[in-house]
């Protein structure tokens, strides 16, 4: 009995170390090690299995897809220095003028573009938090609308290709679904790209955007106290100036991820090529605008560095809690748990996303990509499954626990740029509406799959 609950013993206490505030690449292996120590003692756990870690090691470090991480990481990070968001933001918000929530709906279209270019959610949530949030509390919006926007429009970066939990999503979903196949005896499996994910995460991610602005939108005309809208200048002169000035902030950051997704998603490049083709191209964006110079390019370099690091650090240590997991049977028990649940693939789906949406509380979307999904995604993609699909919704799932009350990461976020005049119960009530848009699409998703897989399967054919 002791046997069959070491598997559930080890993942709890790596948890509960986590929630300890460890660090998380150092917990995941250092707890994995000291319970395989004592198994392999008691004779409980095969010591084959720590020789295979050197090797899963140096499968990551020469894994070219995740060459891509720095490479995206260095352009939002360049981007985000270039000040173009900055500069976006207001002459959008004068462009909406007169329009009912028009500053809100300036928002969200801005946290569209910064979550496309820079794909990390805390950047974008502390980002658009500076900027903005002091903006819309000053033109009069509640602050619990305000303070929501802004939190629901920083975890697009989730979702918005090309994201960085896609790639690192893509490819462990990559991974999963070969696993599946050889598992039910095809030795010639077929493959699912990066590229595929970004492409599935497309559509879903406009939807989102646009329930966001409809909801904006919406509130703004039943209850204009909420969100006034700005007075519209009369001035003609001055409203082509600030359209030439959009246009000419717009066009160059929207021209880059363009070019970015289009050359994935046309089989031009490789995730890895396209994003070196970004950062080049964040690069010379800021020298445009003049903000580059040695302080800038060495504060970007750092910043890469350090979440290039913190990647590859979780990886590691995610892969010999993997292997430390597999060693002790973990992986036929959790196929066994969700084999034997009643209602086949829809209850065992559904067990799993309440599983990381809770998860999602404590463990970051790295720490959740590499240790929960190479568990559950192969048995899932074996009940047939579509991996795309799967992976999206996994994706979803994920932005939408970071919104939720009251352990969000998203909120968190805000809170530590928000003044203090900003309750924290007005940044929870602020993004409870758009966590139920979240499960709506979620719910729309589960029922419609080819909204999501339409476009990766027409660009394949």
């Amino acid at each position: 009995m002791m046997e069959i609950a070491l598997p559930f013993i080890l993942f709890a206490s790596i948890c509960l170390v986590l929630m300890m505030g460890y660090p998380v690449a150092l917990s995941l292996a250092g707890v994995s090690l000291i319970f395989a120590a004592v198994g392999s003692v008691t004779g409980v756990f095969d010591s084959a299995f720590i020789a295979l870690i050197p090797n899963r090691i140096y499968g990551i470090l020469i894994n070219q897809n995740l060459y891509a991480v720095p490479l995206f990481v260095f352009m939002g990070a360049m981007l985000e220095k270039s000040k173009i968001a900055e500069d976006l933001l207001s002459n959008m918000a004068i462009v909406f003028r007169g329009v009912p929530g028009g500053l809100g709906l300036s928002v969200v279209l801005v946290g569209m573009l910064l979550a496309a270019s820079t794909g990390i959610v805390g950047a974008t949530v502390v980002t658009m938090g500076i900027l903005s949030l002091p903006t819309m509390i000053k033109a009069g919006y509640k602050p619990s609308l305000a303070a929501g926007t802004l939190c629901a429009t920083g975890t697009l970066g989730q979702i918005i290709p090309p994201s960085i939990c896609l790639v690192l999503l893509g490819e462990v979903m990559s991974n999963a679904y070969q696993q599946s196949q050889l598992n039910s005896g095809n030795f010639a499996p077929d493959f699912i790209s990066i590229g595929d994910l970004f492409a599935g995460a497309i559509v879903p991610g406009l939807m989102l955007v646009f329930s966001y602005a409809m909801y904006i939108f919406a509130t703004a005309i039943l209850r204009p106290s909420d969100a006034p809208a700005m007075e519209k200048s009369d001035d003609e002169a001055e409203d082509a100036s600030i359209i030439f000035a959009l246009i000419k902030g717009l066009l160059p950051p929207v021209f880059l991820m363009v070019a970015v997704l289009g050359s994935i998603l046309s089989g031009l490049a490789t995730p890895t090529e396209a994003a070196s083709v970004g950062a080049f191209g964040a690069i010379f964006l800021t020298l445009l605008r003049g903000g580059l110079n040695f302080k800038v390019l060495h504060e970007v370099s750092i910043e890469t560095m350090r979440v290039t690091s913190m990647v590859y650090l979780i990886l590691v240590g995610a892969s010999i809690f993997s292997s430390v997991f597999r060693g002790f049977g973990g992986d036929e028990l959790v196929e066994s748990l969700l084999l034997g649940l009643p209602g086949g693939a829809f209850t065992a789906m559904l067990v799993v996303m309440l599983l990381i949406f809770f998860l999602g509380f404590i463990l970051d979307f790295i720490e959740i990509t590499f240790m929960i999904v190479p568990l559950v995604g192969p048995i899932l993609l074996g009940m047939g499954l579509d991996p795309i699909w799967l992976g999206i919704m996994i994706a979803i799932n994920l932005q939408t626990s970071f919104l939720t009350p009251p352990f969000g990461f998203s909120l968190f976020y805000l809170r530590s740029v928000a003044p203090a005049e900003i309750k924290t119960g007005d940044i929870y009530r602020g993004a409870v509406p758009f966590v139920i848009l979240q499960l709506l699409l979620l719910c729309v998703l589960a029922l419609q799959p080819g909204i999501v897989t339409w476009l990766p399967e027409l660009l394949r054919n």
